[in-house]
């Protein structure tokens, strides 16, 4: 690191589960963001800030008036702009030294085995299903720590998917393909604006552990919040030994 470094993360330094050594592999890391809306801009703000070297955002919608309410990174000014580019200017706003690429795409299966083949740590921002299980695959495939939130009206749920643990479960032991889960969107049943922000920094804080590394991750453990009491609530999560992703893992 370089004198405006050492200032720069002069905070993290002084921590002791983190130090030189900590930040030195945040600056190296390489994390990868999927969705940019409520939980990606918490999420993708203090990765950046925090000094996590490269980042890769993939969203393909693009900013409009109703996200402002929630979604941080972006602005009134960047009404039409795609979430990704949108996101990478706040980045760079904070801290110009990340490497931020906006993949401006509805990732599929192809392009995601490539995209966290080359990740250190995924976050699962998004909101739909299909997206999460292709994530999922792919993380399992790759054995690359998946940290997954959610977040609808006054709800939200973090946890960690680590394939690298024998025991931890992934995303499909949890919340199989088949099982026909209702697909639920803010856009019908709203979100209270602050819930994505601490879900999604929840995320950004489970990534730069498991990054550092340090602590305990939250791999088999779901952590879910009431927002209206502001009570939480954890769910042991076994890994499923018939599941269809990674029950065949060693």
């Amino acid at each position: 690191m370089n004198d405006e470094q050492l200032l720069r993360y002069s905070r993290h330094i002084l921590l002791n589960e983190i130090g030189d050594s900590g930040q030195e592999r945040l600056l190296d890391s390489h994390a990868l963001i999927i969705g940019a809306g409520g939980l990606g801009s918490p999420a993708a703000l203090y990765l950046g800030s925090a000094g996590v070297g490269r980042l890769t955002i993939v969203d393909d919608d693009a900013v409009d008036a109703t996200n402002l309410q929630r979604q941080i990174a972006h602005t009134l000014a960047r009404v039409g702009m795609p979430k990704a580019e949108s996101a990478r200017l706040s980045i760079e706003a904070i801290n110009p030294d990340v490497r931020v690429m906006p993949v401006v795409a509805r990732a599929g299966a192809e392009e995601l085995d490539a995209l966290v083949r080359d990740a250190d740590v995924v976050l699962d921002c998004c909101d739909n299903f299909t997206t999460r299980h292709a994530v999922n695959a792919a993380c399992v495939k790759h054995r690359k720590p998946l940290v997954s939130g959610a977040a609808i009206r006054f709800d939200g749920q973090v946890t960690v998917y680590d394939p690298r643990q024998a025991d931890s479960p992934c995303y499909a032991c949890v919340f199989p393909a088949d099982a026909h889960f209702e697909e639920t969107r803010c856009a019908t049943l709203g979100v209270f604006a602050p819930l994505v922000g601490i879900v999604g920094a929840m995320q950004a804080a489970e990534a730069l552990k498991l990054l550092v590394p340090t602590g305990q991750s939250l791999a088999g453990r779901l952590q879910m919040l009431d927002g209206r009491h502001m009570a939480w609530t954890e769910m042991r999560l076994p890994r499923q030994a018939g599941c269809a992703v990674c029950g065949p893992r060693n």
